[in-house]
Parts: structure tokens; C-alpha cells; sequence
């Protein structure tokens, strides 16, 4: 049916048949508290791809909100800054001494430095994003890195809801941000000389929070996870090319660059959904992008071996509570850690299948029968790896029209114009999580598709 856009552009709907929703434990209840105050903040340089820092501040320095961390060694102009005011407590380093995390220490004041936020033109735009350090929100396809300023993209996407397993609910998330993100969408608008999509549930009321916008084109997508992957949609609307740019971003990511040139400030506030089996009480919480994860979960999981995620289960971190959420997260996951070890007549690999308790895509368990049964699982990969043979489970879940494992073969042996000819240029290594899950050969499926894609990048640079 039909839907009515606010503005002159038509809109289009678009039902996703391949794919798999994976249903858990631990669904975050419709409240919004406050979390815990971090006594730790970080920003990640890990975070954000193909980005080697260079430093702007020493440990013990004093910083306000928005004010630059580091810069990228490749373009200067892109900028990380802090979340909040406070001091530089550690600059922590790995091998080599790559640069791991920022941590910052906030002060009670939470002074915001002040940004210049001219609307008038483009460049005043890039500008003022790229000096406050908000510019790393607005990612491109393809690659799925930071966007390259001096690039006008073809069109800029949206992604309004959130299919992945427990994922938050985009729409309660935006209630009384409406403002903010019309503000954000007529800053995307002028970036562009195509469209800005709205990409949303084809649920009812999944649009409520975006109807503010003007002048966007609502796209509205059904059907099973990874429906909401930029990628997905992406590829549904108008499928990349050799020398397309499109550009992308999210709601909240949206929200902050509202702010920005409404208020000249940076306010990383976001809603994240603290989610999993593990949890006691899962519910929303408001935090900072960087807060310390402990903050969020203090007294609130269950005790035992757990694994505790930034992010969700197909795509996430493994950070420990001590860990930071991620600049990009508006979610973390708790389950039990699957280090136990299986007994192969009960409930390993030689069980008859009978166990309502396994979850999997063969009928040699009943899971298919209960399509709305919610499942406690672990992290255990159930085996080892093993030969990568062709089985047909990957083309069940790949919604695009792309051979995956002809196309993880090229990367893996790095022929370059077979990649490009098998559509590497449409799929970011988030879109082959489902592969990943279903895979029988038990693979780092998404890691070899990041791998591949910085080379051809490096390869075409």
C-alpha cells in the first residue's frame, strides 16, 4: 500500500525474503534511566576504519567537550574529539605502540568548547563538522569508512530501525529528539545533490519519530534481519557501481549534528539498550558515547562467566565491563560465555536433535518449528574450523544478488578483478555476519571481507 511522505518525493516499499532473525533473551524493557556516573571515559581510534592517529593532546591536559583528541594521519582535516570536559587521564597503547584508547577523566563542570556553525554553505558545513570532531559520523559506501570531505556523494542514507538480534528500538530511542534530527537531516540535505533516504520498519508507527523531516525519501523495508543494514537497503534502492559514492549515517549520529548547528556544541549524549539473557533488568539507559560499560551494568547481571559486548551479538566487541562503549554502539549485550564443553550424546554434535534448547537453521533440530520461541545461548561456536565447502546455508541468509561464497573466495586469494566483478563494492563485512553464524567451516567470515576491502582500497588509493 502506498504511504504519504511529508514533501513532494514518492514513496517506496521493499520486503526482504532472504535472512534469518535470530531471537533472544533478554529484550530491553520501554524505560529510559540514567545510568551511572563514568568515572572513566575512551575514545577508540580502533573504532574507526583504516584511521592511523596522531596525537593533539598529552596525558594530564586539560580538554573541554568537542575539543580535538587526534587527528587522522591521512587527512588532518578529520578530527576525533572527547565527549566530555575533564583531563586526559592515559593514552593507552598496544603493539608497536598503536594507539588503543584516550581516556578521559570528566570533570563535574562539563564545559563544551564552541563551534562556528554556518549553515550558509557547504564548505561552512564541512567545516564546522569536521573542526568539532563530528565528521566520523557520516560513513561511506563504498569501503564502510570515514567519508572523504572533498567527495560529494550520490545520495545520503538513513537507516531508521534496528534489526539485528535485540536490537533497540530506533523509534522509542528517538522520542523527543524529533527536532534535532530535522535539524541534522537539513545539514545532510545541503551535502548532497541527490537524495537524503529515510530508510524505515514497514512496522506500523515505526515512522512516528521521523515524520518531522522534509523533503527525504522514505523508503520502508520488511522481512527478516539484515533488513536494516545500510548495505541491504542500499543495494535495494540504487545498487553501487565502480566510482559511486554514497554516504550513510544513523538516527542518533544524526541527532548530534542537529545539535551541533543548533547550539554550536558537541553533545554526544545517546540511548543505548543494555539487552542479553545475563542482564536482570534489561531497560534503555542515557550515557555518553565513550562512558565506561561498567556504569551501565554496575549490580545489573547475573553472576558467572559472561561475555559482555559493545554493540550486539553478529557484530559487537568483546570489551569486558571495564571495556568502553563503542563510538558507533547504541547497545550492549550480555550472554554466558560458551567455554563449557558438550557432551556429544546430549547436546553435541552426535545428539539426535531433539533439544528445543539448540537453535539452528537445519531441521535436524526442532527449532524450525517454533519460529517465535526466544533462545539463551552462549558464545560457543559449537566445533572448530574446518574445510570451507560449499553447503548452500550462506544464499538462504544473503539478500543480495551476490554469489558470498564465490565472493569471500576471490578475497581470500586476493584477485582483485574478480572481486569487483562479484560485487565487493555493495558489502561492508557486517553484511556476512549471518554467513558467518550459518557457516559450517566455522570461519572469520566478516574479518576476511574487512580485510579484502582495505586492500582493494589501498589498492585503488
Amino acid at each position: 500500500m502506498p504511504r504519504k511522505t511529508a514533501g513532494p518525493m514518492k514513496s517506496n516499499t521493499f520486503k526482504i525474503k532472504k535472512g534469518l532473525d535470530i531471537k533472544l533473551m533478554g529484550e530491553a524493557d520501554k524505560v529510559v534511566a540514567e545510568s551511572n556516573h563514568s568515572s572513566v571515559f575512551a575514545i577508540k581510534p580502533t573504532d574507526f576504519v583504516g584511521v592511523i592517529p596522531k596525537m593533539m593532546v598529552k596525558a594530564g591536559e586539560e580538554v573541554k567537550a568537542g575539543q580535538a583528541l587526534f587527528y587522522s594521519k591521512t587527512d588532518e582535516r578529520v578530527k576525533f574529539s572527547s565527549p566530555v570536559s575533564g583531563e586526559i587521564a592515559e593514552i593507552v597503547r598496544g603493539e608497536k605502540r598503536k594507539i588503543l584508547e584516550v581516556r578521559i577523566i570528566p570533570d563535574a563542570s562539563n564545559s563544551f568548547a564552541n563551534f562556528n556553525a554556518d549553515t550558509n554553505s557547504v564548505d561552512g558545513i564541512k567545516k564546522a563538522l569536521l573542526e568539532s570532531g563530528c565528521w566520523p559520523f557520516i560513513r561511506q559506501r563504498p569501503y564502510g569508512v570515514i567519508a572523504n570531505p572533498d567527495h560529494t556523494p550520490k545520495s545520503i542514507h538513513v537507516s531508521c530501525f534496528d534489526s539485528n538480534p535485540l536490537g533497540p528500538d530506533v523509534n522509542f530511542v528517538m522520542r523527543g529528539q524529533e527536532e534535532a534530527f530535522k535539524k541534522g537531516i537539513e545539514i545532510l540535505k545541503k551535502m548532497t545533490s541527490g537524495a537524503v533516504h529515510l530508510n524505515m520498519s514497514a512496522e506500523p508507527g515505526a515512522e512516528k519519530s521521523f515524520e518531522s523531516a522534509e523533503g527525504v525519501q522514505n523508503n520502508y523495508f520488511s522481512g527478516p534481519h539484515p533488513a536494516s543494514n545500510i548495505g541491504v537497503q542500499i543495494n535495494k534502492i540504487e545498487p553501487i557501481n565502480k566510482g559511486d559514492i554514497i554516504w550513510y549515517c544513523y538516527p542518533q549520529e544524526v541527532v548530534t549534528i542537529g545539535k551541533l548547528f543548533s547550539s554550536g556544541q558537541v553533545d554526544m549524549t545517546r540511548i543505548v539498550a543494555l539487552t542479553g539473557s545475563r542482564v536482570k533488568n534489561p531497560k534503555y539507559f542515557k550515557t555518553t558515547v565513550g562512558a565506561q560499560i561498567k556504569a551501565l551494568t554496575d549490580a545489573n547481571i547475573e553472576e558467572g562467566d559472561n561475555r559482555v559486548i559493545s554493540g550486539n551479538v553478529l557484530t559487537g566487541q568483546n570489551t569486558g565491563t571495564d571495556g568502553f562503549l563503542g563510538f558507533y554502539d547504541s547497545q550492549i549485550t550480555v550472554l554466558p560465555e560458551g567455554n563449557q564443553h558438550k557432551f556429544f550424546l546430549t547436546d553435541g554434535w552426535l545428539s539426535p536433535g531433539l533439544s528445543k534448547k539448540r537453535f539452528s537453521m537445519s531441521k535436524a533440530y526442532p527449532s524450525w518449528l517454533f519460529p517465535n520461541k526466544k533462545y539463551d545461548l552462549d558464545t560457543n561456536i559449537n566445533g572448530e574450523e574446518r574445510a570451507f565447502v560449499v553447503t548452500g546455508q550462506m544464499e538462504k541468509v544473503f539478500p543480495f544478488d551476490i554469489y558470498p561464497m564465490h565472493l569471500i573466495k576471490s578475497i581470500m586469494y586476493n584477485d582483485i578483478d574478480e572481486m569487483e566483478k562479484l560485487g565487493i563494492y555493495e558489502v561492508d563485512a557486517e553484511d556476512f555476519a549471518l554467513c558467518e553464524v550459518v557457516c559450517t567451516s566455522k570461519i572469520n567470515i566478516q574479518e576476511i571481507v574487512r580485510n579484502g576491502l582495505e586492500n582493494l582500497r589501498a589498492e585503488m588509493a
